[in-house]
């Protein structure tokens, strides 16, 4: 069976009675090449133990099964099991879990699943859970790439420079840990049902050290995200609203100048090398006002 061929597809469908979930933004391939190219962007090989996270019927794990030494599916829609229980038998080096990938132990399932191999994540996004799926696989440190088909806009993000209007915090967690790079455009008619937006697949390669160092992890994501708070308006007036109580208007523009900026200068401008040393300086501000 062609899994990406729309005929076979919608008759595979009715024949399990399955109906589209716009809550969790089910959108199926039927593009073959598609899948194929997104497997390929993986670099997966049978050294590899792939985590997918919402196969669908299955048209981009058998291109992974293909490459991989084993794939491990996790599957929201318990009305597709059936589906891919049929799909998937020609590839014994799958396996499909029923589950939220949100609430699974990430560590217990690759330590148990993947044994002796390296893992990585490749999958076709649901559109509506990206961010923070992104987010967990990222701070997880378990993987070593991850390559997912997402939103053009979020893909823009992942990828965006400083001072570019897509730009922002989530940029800065994915510079943080990866190098990231965008493999292909997918169009709204490669999809059934077809969404409104054009896709794009985004390819992350896990660095062995975060890209900058800093004193304070928790102390540098808090200092981004203040300075998106309040975007287009200065990053003094970020700081101040996130630092009230801790840390004076003076004190924070101090910590401006004294790093090299303006007290003028927005956050969106700001480099990850940037944002280092501002939150450096403010942890020692911290320290500074808590020893006194």
């Amino acid at each position: 069976m062609e899994l990406c061929d729309e005929r076979q597809l919608r008759a595979l469908l009715a024949r399990y009675g399955f109906h589209f979930s716009k809550s969790m933004g089910q959108n199926f391939l039927i593009a073959p090449e598609i899948p194929r190219e997104i497997a390929a962007a993986s670099r997966a090989d049978r050294s590899c133990g792939v985590l997918e996270i919402g196969p669908g019927i299955g048209s981009l794990t058998v291109h992974l099964a293909q490459r991989a030494g084993r794939v491990v599916s996790v599957e929201l829609d318990k009305s597709l099991l059936p589906i891919l229980k049929e799909t998937l038998v020609p590839y014994s080096n799958t396996q499909v879990v029923s589950g939220d990938i949100m609430k699974l132990e990430l560590e217990a399932l690759v330590r148990e699943q993947f044994d002796g191999l390296t893992p990585l994540v490749c999958a076709n996004l649901p559109y509506n859970i990206t961010t923070p799926v992104l987010t967990r696989l990222l701070e997880s440190g378990l993987f070593r790439s991850i390559t997912v088909l997402v939103q053009r806009e979020v893909a823009r993000r992942i990828c965006a420079q400083p001072g570019a209007g897509d730009y922002g915090a989530f940029t800065l967690l994915c510079q943080y840990y990866a190098d990231r790079s965008t493999v292909l455009e997918v169009p709204p008619e490669c999809f059934l049902p077809a969404p409104k937006v054009t896709s794009a697949v985004v390819h992350m390669e896990i660095l062995q050290e975060p890209a900058v160092q800093v004193q304070d992890r928790e102390l540098l994501f808090r200092t981004i995200r203040a300075s998106f708070a309040q975007r287009r308006k200065k990053l003094l007036n970020g700081l101040s609203s996130a630092f009230q109580g801790e840390l004076s208007r003076e004190e924070l523009a101090d910590a401006l100048t004294s790093c090299g900026f303006s007290g003028s200068v927005r956050g969106e401008t700001l480099s990850l090398e940037e944002f280092a040393r501002l939150s450096n300086r403010l942890g020692a501000l911290l320290d500074k006002s808590k020893a006194v």
